[in-house]
């Protein structure tokens, strides 16, 4: 029987009311996104991201909106399980409906795991489908929401696969955001990346800064550069 639970040196999130449990996509996202004051976390399922902003950033208030409410629910529960209840709110609902009635909010860092698999079957569990999937929220959705509640000088991270980057970063160009900073994940060494890290913002870099790590080195350890992002969060 799976874990129910996944245990950090700070917080413990509980997902067996989640269609997504924690894996290595959330906790990549939560230690290598550019934080602020104000920060949104978009589809935030476990409240995993937004705890791990909270632990990050020790001024930052967070608002993690989820549109499953079973697992806003339990996102809930890991907040108030948590020591930075009183920094982080979770909203349940569906994120392009709260922008548009709450136009007037603004965040300087806004960070997404988005739903990723465009093309693929649908997975049969509706649940993991709405999670996984973009049919419920679209790049191009994702892409306007986030820039119209980003501040001029704000920061918009998130996770996608390697494959996906060039049509992420060309919905992003649409709505007006622009790549500033691009990470691409490899499982080890001897393999093809297959997650992206990309930071956006309103503001036009001279030059995006490019880098290609790893995740384990040797296969079975922790590459250097994955054990130090993550070391204030794994046992």
């Amino acid at each position: 029987m799976a874990n129910i639970y996944f245990k950090f040196k700070q917080f413990t999130v509980w997902h067996d009311r989640c269609a997504m449990k924690v894996g290595t996509d959330g906790v990549l996202l939560g230690a290598w996104a550019a934080g602020g004051v104000h920060i949104l976390d978009i589809g935030t399922g476990t409240g995993l991201v937004a705890l791990m902003m909270a632990q990050r950033f020790k001024n930052a208030s967070v608002t993690a909106i989820e549109i499953d409410r079973m697992a806003a629910g339990q996102a809930q529960e890991n907040v108030d399980r948590s020591p930075f209840k009183e920094r982080v709110r979770v909203v349940a609902g569906d994120v392009c409906d709260w922008a548009e009635n709450n136009g007037s909010l603004s965040f300087d860092a806004i960070v997404c795991n988005p739903p990723f698999f465009v093309d693929a079957l649908k997975n049969p569990d509706a649940k993991r489908a709405m999670a996984r999937h973009a049919g419920s929220l679209t790049f191009p959705r994702l892409m306007q929401v986030g820039a119209s509640l980003l501040s001029a000088q704000g920061s918009f991270s998130l996770i996608i696969p390697a494959d996906m980057k060039n049509l992420v970063e060309a919905e992003a160009y649409m709505a007006g955001l622009f790549l500033n900073e691009c990470c691409m994940v490899k499982t080890n060494g001897n393999k093809l990346p297959k997650r992206c890290l990309m930071r956006f913002s309103k503001q036009k870099v001279e030059q995006v800064f490019l880098q290609t790590t790893v995740l384990e080195e040797p296969p079975g350890a922790r590459s250097p550069w994955y054990q130090s992002l993550t070391s204030e969060f794994y046992l």
